[in-house]
Order: structure tokens, then sequence, then C-alpha cells
């Protein structure tokens, strides 16, 4: 008896975003970064293609993060100091693919750094690096309509990945990334609906749909993660079948949600039945990263060089 497989054919495909300018391209990376492109779900080759193998970019903050674990924090050392070590030694010595540069000094809660002195520490980190750059704002949205501009246009030419474009602040940082040449980031509290919405939005004002990436939000592993799975997978099926607003690549920042669970926190000492936490937490990063792969990740934004490690071997045996 002969059993044949049965394959989905699908109508559309995803998206293939280009991050990052060569000299080339008027830009000054060494290489650009191109993510999406998938005509299947993830890694089902016998179905379709996926042209582009998802990247792992890593965290950067232009302020040292006093509150990350001591087991985090030790595992990148004095670097954190400085926001231009840190992305060195992120692409040097751990093999980012790409640097997310974190503006958390801008918040007005945190140092309250100027649009000028926000700009001059991106030009900083980009001449630190030659890989394409992720770059977010604080999180206050008054503050971050203020800085997210000057950081544009400090970066024009360079095609960054900016973000964070929500359903009701979205207008400013679109505008400013049509005019300076770079990428955005539309992100939905875990809805498609919603994710759909924010993108329409953008394209309505002229954005080119090649250039959004979709920000479905989520949680950390056992907090959460399996709704973001069952809403990227949703996404996706529709995508595929034709939805051309939901065509886009997915990023999760899933290593900042991760890092503030009691898993990945807890000491050895208050959890002595866990097990040790140097090894717990970036276990379970890379885990959380591995789940959302088969949902659809085309970017991860990570922060332990050993879940990195272990999420890019990951990756290769699932290309493969």
């Amino acid at each position: 008896m002969t059993i044949e497989t049965v394959k989905e054919k699908w109508t559309n495909k995803i998206n293939e975003v280009v991050l990052g300018a060569t000299k080339e391209q008027g830009g000054t990376r060494g290489a650009a970064v191109k993510i999406g492109g998938e005509s299947c779900l993830p890694f089902l080759f016998q179905e379709g293609q996926m042209p582009d193998r998802p990247v792992i970019a890593m965290e950067v903050w232009d302020v040292e993060p006093k509150d990350w674990p001591q087991a985090l924090r030790a595992s990148i050392g004095s670097a954190l100091k400085d926001p231009a070590d840190w992305a060195k030694k992120c692409v040097d010595e751990y093999g980012a693919d790409l640097i997310c540069l974190m503006l958390e000094g801008a918040n007005p809660e945190s140092k309250n750094y100027s649009p000028a002195e926000t700009a001059a520490t991106v030009k900083k980190v980009l001449k630190a690096v030659k890989v394409p750059l992720i770059i977010t704002g604080c999180g206050d949205k008054q503050k971050d309509n203020l800085i997210l501009p000057e950081c544009s246009q400090a970066t024009k030419g360079e095609n960054c990945l900016f973000g964070i474009a929500t359903q009701d602040n979205y207008k400013t940082l679109a505008a400013s990334c049509m005019a300076d040449g770079h990428s955005i980031i539309a992100e939905s509290p875990i809805d498609v609906n919603i994710a759909k919405q924010v993108n329409i939005l953008i394209t309505d004002m002229g954005f080119d749909p090649a250039k959004i990436v979709i920000h479905p939000t989520t949680g950390s592993l056992g907090y959460g993660m399996e709704y973001t799975y069952s809403i990227m997978e949703r996404a996706r099926l529709a995508a595929l079948g034709g939805d051309k607003m939901l065509a886009m690549p997915f990023i999760l920042f899933m290593g900042s949600e991760v890092w503030r669970v009691k898993e990945a926190t807890v000491s050895d000492k208050d959890a002595p039945g866990w097990g040790d936490l140097a090894k717990r937490g970036p276990l379970w990063e890379a885990t959380t990263a591995s789940c959302l792969l088969q949902a659809g990740a085309d970017c991860l934004v990570m922060r332990h060089p050993d879940a990195v490690k272990g999420v890019r071997n990951i990756i290769d045996r699932l290309m493969n």
C-alpha cells in the first residue's frame, strides 16, 4: 500500500524585509539581513520555501540595566556600562545577526536623555558594529515621539528597523521612517485583528508593506507563550491564504519577557529544587525562543549569550 503525504497548497507568501544597507546601497553596514519570504508554515520544506533563516538580535541598552538578574549581568560583564562596547561584544563574541538598541535612558523616569543625546548614542553604536540595527524607544509615548525622529534622521540611509508603532501612536514614527528610508515595527496586544488594523493604518499613510515587521507581543514559557503561539499561527495561516495585510515577518522581544519571571530570576537558595540559576535562566530563554520559532518567528530579540548559542544550533538543525 502506497501512503501519500498530504501537502497544503498556499496562494500567498510572507513579505521579505531587508534590514541594513551596505556601502553600495547608501549605508555603512557590512551586509544586509533578510527576514521573511516564507511560502509555507515554519520548517515544512516539503510544502514551500523558507529562503531566509530566522535571525537573532541581541539587546543593548543605552544605560546599564541595574535591575537585570546577576546571572544575566555576569554573562555580559563590564561591557554593560557602554552601549558601543556591549554591541561590539554581542557581534564579535556572541555572533549576533543584528543589534537591538533600546533607548531606555530617554525615559523621564530613568536618565531622561534628550533627543540629541539619544541620537549621539545611536551613532556611536552604529560606528562600533557593522550589522544592521533595530532601534526602539523608551516606552513613554510622548518622549518616543521626540527621540525617534531624531534617531531616524541620524541614521538616514542605514535602513534600520524602528519601533514601536501601535494603534494609537504610529503616525510620527511612520512619517520619520518613510522620510529616512527605514523599516518599522508594528505592535499589537496578541490580537490578530488589531495586528491587521495597525498594518492597514500604517500603509494608508503610503508606507511600503514590505518594510513592516509585526510584533504580536509575547509571554515567557509558562506565562502565556502558548497563547502567543496560537495568535501567530492564525496570522500566518491567514497570510499564506492570501491576506496581504498580515503577510509580514514576525519579531519577538522574548528576552525581556523571560528575564522577569521567577523561574529565570529566583536564586538557588530561595528555590533549591529548581536547579542552578546560571543554567536555568538561559534554558528558559532558549526554550521560549525555540517554541516561538515553530510559530513562525523571523527575528528573535534575546539577552543571554548561552541562550543565543543554543537557539542558533536549533535554527541550524531546523533549517537542515
